[in-house]
């Protein structure tokens, strides 16, 4: 049972399905600020590991 919950991937009519209920819970108007913070947090994200793996490259040149 376990096995078959990992297998499981949505079709088309679940994911309208889900669709429609985040539009009913947060409204159209609610949608587009939701998506504006998470591209903003995508790119604070990605932002971050560039970051980090330039720190890592500094750190094993001065070594």
């Amino acid at each position: 049972m376990f096995n078959s919950i990992l297998l499981f991937s949505p079709g088309p009519t679940e994911i309208i399905i889900v669709l429609v209920i985040i539009i009913l819970l947060f409204g159209g108007k609610k949608i587009p600020e939701l998506m504006k913070g998470v591209g903003k947090g995508i790119g604070e994200f990605k932002k971050g590991t560039k970051e980090a793996t330039e720190d890592e490259k500094e750190e094993k040149k001065d070594k």
